[in-house]
């Protein structure tokens, strides 16, 4: 497998297992496998629409499937898309392979990520 978090044109990060798809030797385009949209957003104080105070500027990072309207777990991206294909630091790789091994049983079924 290979994680990486792609930076699109549009501003999105997206989380996949990401491959190249070649064609007469030259990159065409990219087939993410499992994307899902990383969202940050800072750490709230209790009861309180501000930010935490104080230097450490915390985040809470979360994943959403990046078009969840679709069944399909592998989805080419055109190559031109792609404004820089980066790896991810271990603690965001790790949660990310949790949360895709947690949607499949022990049976390979898919299961509901509201369960």
């Amino acid at each position: 497998m290979s994680i990486k978090i792609a930076l699109l044109k549009s501003g999105e990060s997206v989380i996949a297992d990401i491959k190249e798809l070649i064609q007469e030797e030259k990159i065409c385009g990219y087939l993410f496998k499992k994307p899902y949209a990383v969202n940050l957003s800072p750490v709230y104080g209790l009861l309180t629409e501000e930010p935490k105070e104080g230097g450490d500027n915390e985040m809470n990072i979360s994943f959403s499937p990046w078009i969840p309207f679709t069944v399909d777990e592998e989805i080419p991206v055109r190559y031109d898309w792609l404004v820089t294909v980066v790896s991810p630091a271990a603690e965001i790789e790790k949660l990310y392979e949790e949360m895709v091994n947690d949607q499949t049983d022990s049976s390979g079924e898919q299961r509901n990520l509201s369960e």
